[in-house]
């Protein structure tokens, strides 16, 4: 017989909790490769000479790094972490190791621990703080060499979260990437948390399950399942031994580090878009800027990451707070439930106005929303407060909400609108 799976749902720790509540961070991959502008990967991919690639850290000034820009960036685009690089693939660190490596940003012109910098900086202007650092190393040639060797460099790799874990303060959280590269091998994951719960208890654990793994559950430590490049799927909790949050990473363009010639980039609306999706699942949104090769704020990234934070602005709140209504809606609609209260977001709106002028980007009208969980007493939209018509069937609850399309003037991607409950 097939043992019964449990209907129970756990609930989540206190940092996990906390950490659904951020909803929306910015990863940032900065490193030695931002000086080629090839992306992140071209140390390996453009199988360039490990001695000249090295020779990076000679010119590696970070003179455009401005961490308390930074971190008011991420908060005025409506983000309230950002995940650092701490350490890439290629091996070289933007803090202090403080003896374990001379490979790392105070041995470089730059001639400062740069993640100190980036924690202070976080924590004047209310930001989160979490770290990537990779698991994956080419320099140790962690894919390939051998069990020994592995071993040494495990040994090395836990050395170097320790350092990170005692010597920046209380932390949001760890982000690992790298294990995918060898997967059948005693990554000693036990040894790795267990050294972050001693020096960080609050912070959150998650390690990169990649591409082709995306959602996938790994080690009883771990606190979230992440979704690279891919909107995440609503999970069914039930049975688990350990509530997990989920969490999206996407790029702005197609590589993590600046690509000089990548012109593929995400526009306003679909950062809102990837976004709004992430939330209806209940998925934070990790998204990705490469700074330039000194360290600055890349422009186009930038600009169209504040015309998302002025949407944000207005319903960002509302994306925090919601929790997911498992409720069948038109099209990509959704529901979220916050302070009593359910908040319909509505896409493909169209925008009133004269044919000539408009560019419809959808319908208006009647959407309809399967056994709604309660009675309904009014709708309106939060953006103007106009009062919506429905209907409902006092017996299955299924509803139907008229939504009327944008004044003219106005095009928010995803209209929210409130329902209140009798």
């Amino acid at each position: 017989m097939k043992p019964i799976r449990s209907s129970a749902i756990p609930k989540p720790l206190p940092r996990v909790a906390k950490f659904e509540k951020l909803a929306y961070g910015l990863f940032v991959h900065w490193g030695l490769y931002s000086q080629l502008g090839q992306g992140e990967w071209i140390r390996f991919l453009g199988k360039q000479p490990p001695a000249q690639y090295d020779r990076l850290k000679d010119t590696f000034t970070a003179k455009d790094f401005d961490a308390r820009a930074l971190a008011r960036f991420a908060r005025e685009a409506g983000m309230r972490y950002i995940t650092l690089t701490t350490r890439h693939h290629d091996g070289f660190s933007l803090y202090d190791t403080r003896g374990l490596s001379d490979f790392d940003a105070p041995h470089s012109p730059a001639g400062r621990d740069l993640v100190a910098e980036f924690v202070a900086a976080c924590r004047a202007e209310k930001i989160i703080p979490f770290f990537y650092h990779t698991t994956l190393d080419w320099r140790w040639k962690s894919k390939t060499c051998p069990p020994a060797a592995f071993e040494k460099y495990l040994v090395y790799l836990n050395a170097s979260v320790e350092v990170l874990c005692r010597h920046y303060g209380p932390i949001g959280g760890l982000w690992f990437d790298g294990n995918w590269s060898r997967r059948d091998a005693d990554w000693r994951e036990d040894r790795l948390y267990a050294t972050i719960r001693k020096y960080q208890p609050g912070a959150m654990i998650i390690n990169n399950t990649g591409l082709d793994a995306r959602g996938a559950l790994g080690h009883a430590e771990i606190d979230s399942t992440t979704f690279e490049q891919d909107l995440p799927v609503m999970p069914d909790r039930r049975g688990w031994k350990k509530y997990l949050a989920g969490e999206m990473c996407q790029t702005m363009n197609a590589h993590w580090g600046i690509g000089s010639n990548d012109f593929l980039f995400l526009s306003p609306r679909q950062i809102i878009e990837s976004l709004c999706l992430s939330r209806k699942v209940g998925a934070n949104f990790l998204l990705n800027i490469g700074p330039t090769a000194q360290g600055g704020l890349p422009e186009y990234e930038a600009a169209a990451l504040r015309i998302a934070g002025r949407w944000m602005a207005q319903f960002g709140d509302l994306l925090r707070e919601g929790k997911p209504v498992v409720c069948a809606c038109t099209g990509r609609d959704f529901l979220l439930k916050a302070r009593g209260r359910y908040l319909y977001f509505a896409f493909d709106l169209s925008i009133g106005g004269h044919a000539n002028v408009t560019v419809g980007a959808g319908g208006i009208g009647p959407r309809a929303i399967a056994k709604f969980p309660e009675k309904i007493r009014s709708v309106r939209w939060l953006d103007n407060g106009e009062p919506l018509s429905f209907a409902q069937d006092a017996k299955t609850r299924d509803a139907v909400v008229h939504l009327s399309g944008y004044p003219y003037g106005t095009q928010l991607v995803v209209r929210v609108a409130e329902i209140i409950p009798a």
